[in-house]
């Protein structure tokens, strides 16, 4: 099979779902501007993946929004500098249970049923280009170059978003639903321990979630700090591409080495961790935080591979300082001097520290506003996270903020604790969308509710147009 004939057999499925039939939401009218059912924001995987299920739910009038230039949404061509997806290969994710747009059959289009079995784990830039295709493929209304600024409650219902860039000449979108649909550092923060923001010169360390110039560490002595799979990712990054030496710092006396998801794919806790008690789902994401996900096997034995590539376990930074050119780092097993650092520290979550939410975070509910964890378990980390409802809604802990953020949605790592691996792993996005569709499609239905059932009980339009056997005889 060919790419255009994989193209050919998506068209067909498509219509065999009468995908693209009569839209049902009644539209909203507003002086200002045009009023769209559902604004996404992110066009990467999480974004596309919604698009399409809203679409299949007969819901046109949705725009898409990225801030990145069309083809480099996500980490995916940026900041990820991983080999391979750490999800299994067989596992899909936003093709929504259609064979014919799933990742293996764009793959197999080009390369073959035996290229597929060749496959260990899905190369990183083959994602991208497949999602490039899934976007084309769909039409999706997709909009680069806007990056969203505020949003800004106008009713129940209705938001204002403010918007930076070229994509959007006004400056502003007015829309009854908004997701956020902004990849894992989209609920708070990338994390930079104070001890380096405070004390070092940005010239000399970078977030591996930032754009790193590794050209100009051809020769050079770097450290990694912390211990979990995009450590190395970054160190074997950085040593493929020139770095003479690359020392990954562990806080911990040993490497991690379960990875929990893997036993959250198989046995049903993805799908069904909405269904649990929060006491449950607390419990749960509190181990889960424990286990900080180790790397690949694959990718730990491409780094250590490295003449250059040391692991220092048991060697938390205790300080930094500038030494000329150079960072000095002091762990418990001395000292040592690097001409630059990369961070590895994960992120935080809390709504207030997203400016977009600027407008309505005092009123967003935290966990910390509806559960009091026991002592063993408590963990301020997840306490700060949104408490959403079974549809990623955002909850109000006051009265005033019901209204406010009526059709506000997260669909990002800060999900986790309320809706689990959903928005933050592959693995749980085929449950997770589904759930938010349904969750958008029933508040439009809900927000028309009269109008729509004042339509049902009007409607008197007649479709039988026979006659009775009787009446046909007195016509005679």
């Amino acid at each position: 099979m060919s790419l255009e004939r994989l193209n050919e057999r998506v068209s067909t499925d498509l219509s065999y779902l009468a995908f693209g039939g009569k839209e049902w939401v009644i539209p909203k009218r507003h002086p200002e501007d045009r009023v769209y059912d559902v604004v996404i924001v992110g066009g990467g995987q999480s974004g596309l993946g919604i698009a399409f299920g809203l679409l299949k739910e007969r819901i046109s009038n949705i725009l898409v929004i990225d801030e990145n230039p069309e083809g480099q949404e996500g980490p995916w061509v940026t900041y990820a500098r991983m080999m391979t997806l750490r999800t299994p290969k067989h596992l899909t994710a936003i093709d929504l249970g259609i064979p014919s747009l799933t990742f293996r059959s764009w793959w197999e289009a080009q390369h073959g049923a035996e290229g597929w079995e060749k496959v260990d784990k899905i190369p990183r830039g083959e994602w991208m280009n497949y999602l490039r295709w899934y976007r084309s493929i769909l039409k999706l209304p997709v909009v680069n170059d806007v990056k969203l600024s505020r949003i800004e409650p106008l009713e129940r219902g209705l938001h204002r978003l403010q918007v930076e860039g070229t994509g959007i000449p006004s400056g502003k979108l007015l829309a009854r639903k908004v997701v956020l649909a902004t990849g894992i550092q989209g609920g708070g923060e990338w994390h930079i321990p104070p001890l380096i923001k405070n004390k070092l010169p940005s010239r000399l360390y970078a977030h591996t979630s930032e754009r790193i110039d590794i050209e100009a560490l051809k020769g050079k002595k770097i450290a990694v700090l912390g211990g979990g799979a995009s450590a190395y990712d970054n160190a074997n990054f950085a040593l493929m591409n020139g770095v003479a030496e690359a020392h990954v710092f562990v806080r911990r006396q040993e490497m991690p080495r379960i990875n929990p998801i893997r036993q959250m794919e198989g046995s049903g806790m993805i799908e069904r961790f909405p269904s649990l008690s929060d006491a449950d789902k607390y419990a749960v994401m509190s181990h889960f935080f424990k286990h900080n996900q180790p790397p690949t096997n694959d990718t730990y034995e491409r780094a250590v591979s490295w003449p250059g590539f040391q692991l220092h376990l048991g060697a938390p930074w205790l300080d930094v300082e500038v030494a000329g050119e150079q960072a000095v780092v002091t762990t418990p097993q001395g000292k040592f001097a690097f001409d630059f650092l990369i961070i590895s520290t994960g992120l935080i979550t809390d709504p207030a520290l997203r400016e977009e939410l600027r407008s309505v975070e005092k009123h967003i509910a935290r966990w910390s506003d509806r559960y009091e964890a026991p002592a063993a378990i408590a963990n301020s980390l997840l306490d700060a996270h949104p408490y959403l409802s079974p549809g990623f809604e955002f909850q109000s802990r006051d009265e005033e903020g019901i209204d406010r953020l009526h059709g506000l949605y997260s669909f990002n790592y800060s999900a986790m604790v309320s809706c689990g691996l959903s928005a933050s792993a592959l693995s749980g996005m085929r449950y997770a969308i589904p759930k938010i569709v349904s969750a958008i499609a029933d508040s439009l239905f809900h927000d028309n509710r009269e109008e729509i059932l004042n339509n049902f009980y009007g409607y008197d339009e007649r479709e039988f147009t026979g006659t009775w056997p009787k009446e046909a005889e007195l016509a005679k």
